[in-house]
């Protein structure tokens, strides 16, 4: 229990009562509230810190994450700019520490963290995905990158080599969170004899996945080390995904609704930007809640129906909204509508507004207790764990990493400083 008081405070001192990573990762890297992180602020589209071959096909937000969560804490810039984000990373400092000799990620993806810790940190790297086409893709930029990298090395032989290259070895598999992974597991062919030390990562592992890496991490002997950054907390399975841990078990009143865990998924720093421009794109508060309503009336067993964005709404009028948001649920888009009754909801668009803001500040408050219930399942079996604001919040809102290990981590990741340090 001793890291409990982590996540609740936030600054370098961790003395005050703060909720989730976000005014933890601020303070301890110094930004506010709408604030560009330094990497961004020559190109908002091309992080500084990677050079231009892993930068290909990912966007901003993913481009700072994988990097950020590769960076080691308290290591000073020695290299250039664009080498340091290759040197000294997170996971492969953690990766050392415990003596690993293989890193899993898990819900891969199209690759884009699997293949940064390979091709650009030298580790070697199992990639896990269940859908064949992410995988299949993920291949295909593999070798995308190495030819872009051959290509800069015979312009530029100066470059420093990061030792031998070699690609992810990616797997099509489900993880279940309920059974252990064999594939998981499985050391790669050329690992030294004794079998493989494995580190477990997952990158926003979705929903029950994230409770699978913890899983594996606690009963499985072959894992030393775990980094989870988790997300979409509404598809954690009640009862199994939360909670986890006895203590948050006992507490009365510990149930989270689906509503409350949906709601904790949401971007608090990047709505509240939205909600100073007051722009017209907060019209789809409104315009969603009035499309629920037709829903419910003509199918009430239809519950949480997955509506996908639907582009440029603010040049929607509320019935063209509404007839789209019907096709995309599978009901009849020209369903007869009670014109009066949307003009009715129209009206309400600031109260609706108002009310979507109210609950997402709570937002903070949900994930924090979904992540020290985390964090205290680790402790109660004895393991050493922390929880990192590593990301920034304005461009990845579920910024907190769930470190740990069954060694102790001593102060090596403790404390968090800033880039420009």
């Amino acid at each position: 229990m001793g890291h409990t008081a982590l996540l609740m405070a936030g600054s370098t001192g961790w003395t005050e009562p703060a909720t989730a990573g976000h005014t933890a990762a601020r303070d301890a890297w110094g930004w506010g509230s709408g604030q560009t992180p330094s990497e961004f602020l020559e190109n908002p589209s091309q992080s500084s810190r990677l050079t231009a071959p892993f930068r290909k096909h990912v966007r901003p937000k993913k481009q700072h994450e994988i990097r950020r969560l590769g960076e080691a804490p308290g290591i000073k810039n020695q290299w250039p700019r664009d080498l340091c984000s290759l040197l000294f990373q997170l996971v492969k400092k953690l990766s050392d520490l415990t003596g690993c000799t293989q890193v899993v990620d898990v819900g891969s993806g199209q690759g884009h963290l699997s293949r940064f810790m390979s091709l650009g940190l030298g580790l070697k790297v199992k990639s896990i995905e269940g859908d064949q086409r992410l995988v299949e893709r993920a291949q295909h930029l593999d070798q995308e990158l190495l030819q872009a990298l051959e290509k800069e090395e015979k312009r530029n032989p100066q470059v420093v080599q990061i030792g031998s290259r070699r690609s992810p070895h990616h797997v099509v598999q489900w993880v279940d969170p309920r059974t252990r992974c064999e594939e998981l597991l499985l050391p790669l062919e050329d690992s030294p004899q004794g079998g493989a030390r494995l580190l477990l990562t997952g990158l926003h592992a979705c929903g029950d996945l994230s409770v699978a890496l913890l899983r594996h991490f606690s009963c499985c002997p072959e894992v030393e080390a775990l980094a989870s950054v988790g997300c979409c907390y509404m598809k954690l399975s009640d009862p199994g995904g939360y909670p986890l841990s006895q203590w948050v078990a006992t507490l009365p009143g510990y149930e989270l609704s689906y509503r409350l865990r949906e709601g904790a998924c949401h971007a608090l720093e990047e709505y509240a930007q939205r909600l100073q421009k007051a722009g017209p794109g907060l019209r789809t508060h409104c315009y969603r809640a009035a499309l629920e309503t037709v829903i419910r009336h003509a199918q009430p067993k239809l519950r949480r129906p997955g509506v996908q964005g639907i582009p440029r709404v603010h040049e929607l009028k509320i019935e063209e909204y509404v007839q789209r948001g019907l096709q995309r649920v599978g009901l009849d888009p020209q369903l007869p509508l009670n014109l009066a009754a949307l003009r009715a909801h129209q009206a309400q668009e600031n109260r609706v507004v108002a009310f979507f803001s109210l609950a997402l500040l709570l937002a903070p408050l949900v994930e924090t207790l979904i992540l020290l219930d985390r964090l205290l399942y680790l402790q109660e079996q004895g393991f050493h764990s922390e929880l990192l604001p590593i990301f920034s919040p304005e461009l990845s809102p579920r910024n907190l990493v769930l470190v740990a290990t069954k060694g102790p981590l001593g102060q090596a990741f403790s404390v968090l400083e800033s880039e420009d340090s």
